[in-house]
């Protein structure tokens, strides 16, 4: 009885002892294919991604983190988004007061034409978002650094800006609403304001270099304006190609009835009291916009680049809100 209760027992450790074996076995087997899984994955996973932008196909990293704003307008769109550059360009090392708080901890990357080669390639980029506006050295340099989309600088271009800076950051629909807010806001407006200002000639002027200069109805701020809003396009805008001189009495000849005017002194060192010089002209005054009080100075602030979400949802409410007083 003894030597088959020993027996019995033996039996059983033998098999308890290949059941352990076959488990670990077992693990061992799942954990190589868990392994070897996790290996094909990764292998599989994509390492670059391709975006189109106004018909152009850029090569980026799968996954996009260091974004170089190295233009105002991908700023501005950066801004409006909530998204924080690692890099950003800034005027005397400082980024411009109406977007420092949205892109506060930016690393200063140099002037918005004279960017530091060597402070991008610190930051080692996943994409530099420039500016269509670069002559052509600068485009090569910030190309040679990593993958640099030029932003565009026409204001009609504005929707393709924010959705590429909503693509690169994550926030598509984010950049999709705000979109959406502002053509129905501008539609409101719209509704709202252009019966009485139909007859009306609304001019927005910039001050650079101590000098007046107009835009054509599609650049800067003027698409919100004749676009956006309904207005007339005046026949001198009508006609102007591309940024234009224009002079005082030029402009007391066209007459308009209502002036947005942008002054920054930044772009005005050399003549920092012409805004004043021009206010007080006897030829500007007798404008009918200045002798009925129709002159709007820095309705939005005067470093807005005019075509972007930022620079057109600011300026959209600053005109309505000046136009139905």
């Amino acid at each position: 009885m003894r030597k088959s209760l020993i027996l019995i027992g033996l039996t059983a450790s033998f098999l308890a002892a290949c059941g352990n074996s076959e488990d670990a076995s077992t693990n061992t087997d799942t954990n190589e294919e868990k392994k070897t899984e996790e290996a094909a994955k990764e292998e599989a996973a994509p390492t670059e991604q391709t975006i189109t932008y106004l018909g152009q196909s850029y090569t980026l990293p799968a996954e996009v983190h260091n974004i170089i704003a190295a233009s105002l307008e991908s700023m501005e769109d950066a801004a409006i988004l909530g998204v924080k550059p690692l890099g950003a360009v800034t005027t005397a090392g400082e980024l411009p007061a109406y977007l420092a708080a949205d892109l506060e901890g930016a690393t200063s990357i140099g002037e918005k034409t004279e960017p530091n080669y060597e402070t991008i390639l610190s930051l080692k980029p996943d994409v530099i978002l420039g500016s269509s506006k670069y002559k052509e050295e600068v485009a090569n340099q910030l190309n040679k650094i990593g993958t640099m989309i030029p932003v565009s600088h026409i204001s009609t271009n504005w929707e393709d800006n924010l959705r590429l800076m909503g693509t690169l950051s994550g926030k598509t629909s984010e950049a999709d609403k705000i979109i959406a807010d502002y053509k129905a806001d501008a539609e409101k407006a719209k509704a709202t304001i252009a019966a009485s200002l139909q007859d009306k000639e609304v001019f927005v002027i910039r001050v650079r270099q101590g000098s007046m200069f107009v835009y054509p109805a599609d650049v800067y701020l003027n698409p919100v304006i004749y676009n956006d809003l309904g207005l007339k396009v005046p026949e001198l805008i009508g006609k102007t190609a591309a940024q234009e001189e224009i002079s005082l009495e030029t402009l007391a000849d066209v007459n308009p009835d209502i002036i947005f005017l942008q002054f920054e002194k930044s772009e005005n060192n050399d003549k920092p009291a012409v805004l004043d010089d021009i206010l007080k002209n006897p030829i500007f005054q007798s404008i009918d916009a200045a002798k009925n009080n129709q002159i709007f100075v820095n309705a939005v602030d005067p470093m807005a680049q005019g075509g972007t979400a930022w620079s057109k949802v600011n300026f959209l409410r600053a005109a309505v809100e000046e136009l139905t007083k």
